[in-house]
């Protein structure tokens, strides 16, 4: 870090305190209103920190609170069907997270007595809980003084020395800045600087509370380039009759989405230069055009119709959910 004016450098103490002040007041002014804010339960803070790996705030907001309505403690998630479990998460994809996160939860309840480990240390025995998301918990429910690296912190954190930092040198700057009042705010205001001010692209440097103190002003020289988006069609059939729509089943050893439900998927059909409607859909760098036509599906395997009352309950893979959506089904 270093400083704009030609004043004679101060200590590393004082420009760690500077820094803090600085990015803590900010905080305390410019932080977002999200839901999980509100209370440092161990639990919300555990179910949002994994609700929000590698999902945008903006589509976690509506699924946190559903998931909370069905499962508002962690001896409910225990107790619950995993097929339940992943009708909840429906629609935020990577479903892995999902499964472990009640797989957590159980043991949680069962070699805790349904409280939570206290320290990162500890939390990162769970299941699906890693070092970010351990030390992400315990600064910010229990006070833990522990610091956090994720994307945004480690943006923040490249800018601001001008070096391309290592991964394990990244976690000791991050702790060396570490304010030891306020792990918890301090942690979320570095993440929060990173999502709403120092942004991948375009940061928006006059506002940032610690400019001054910035080796860079939001350039870093070899920097790496976006992925290219690839461009794939996929076909769909929607077949609905009498109350219900019939939809297919993925095979419970499948690589991806095991178990869930989806609507029959076509190569080639008659109809499909006129769909009944078109949608887009993303998944990490594949954007796909999604073409619905309405018929019956030929030779679907795993497949049974559903009444409509009863889809909302089953565990749809997110992109179905969309089509019965844009259908009108749900």
């Amino acid at each position: 870090m270093i400083r704009k004016d030609d004043s004679p450098p101060a200590s590393l103490l004082d420009l760690r305190r500077e820094f803090g002040t600085r990015l803590l007041s900010w905080y305390n002014v410019h932080r977002r209103d999200l839901p999980w804010r509100l209370s440092c339960d161990p639990y919300r803070v555990w179910l949002s920190e994994i609700m929000l790996q590698q999902t945008r705030v903006a589509a976690v907001i509506e699924h946190y609170h559903e998931f909370l309505r069905r499962f508002p403690s962690v001896q409910k998630l225990a107790r619950a069907r995993e097929a339940s479990v992943l009708a909840a998460w429906s629609g935020l994809g990577y479903y892995r997270r999902a499964r472990m996160l009640h797989a957590a939860a159980k043991v949680i309840v069962r070699e805790h007595g349904g409280e939570f480990p206290s320290t990162a240390a500890a939390l990162r025995e769970l299941p699906g809980v890693g070092r970010y998301t351990a030390a992400a918990i315990a600064s910010i429910a229990f006070g833990e003084s522990v610091a956090v690296v994720d994307g945004n912190v480690e943006r923040v954190l490249q800018r601001m020395s001008g070096e391309r930092l290592p991964g394990e040198s990244l976690w000791e700057v991050a702790s060396d800045l570490l304010d030891q009042k306020r792990p918890g705010d301090f942690n979320q205001a570095m993440m929060e600087l990173g999502a709403t001010v120092c942004t991948p692209r375009a940061p928006a440097c006059l506002t940032c509370p610690v400019v001054e103190m910035c080796a860079t002003r939001g350039e870093l020289a070899g920097s790496a380039t976006g992925v290219r988006q690839r461009k794939r069609e996929i076909n769909y059939v929607l077949d609905c009759q009498n109350g219900r729509v019939f939809l297919v089943q993925r095979a419970r050893d499948a690589s991806l989405m095991a178990g869930m439900w989806e609507l029959p998927e076509v190569a080639n059909r008659n109809g499909v230069s006129n769909p009944l409607f078109t949608l887009r859909h993303s998944i990490t760098v594949t954007d796909y055009t999604v073409r619905v036509i309405q018929g019956q599906p030929d030779g679907a395997k795993n497949g049974r119709w559903i009444s409509k009352s009863r889809v909302t309950n089953l565990a749809l893979t997110g992109l179905a959910r969309k089509i019965l959506r844009a259908a009108g089904i749900i």
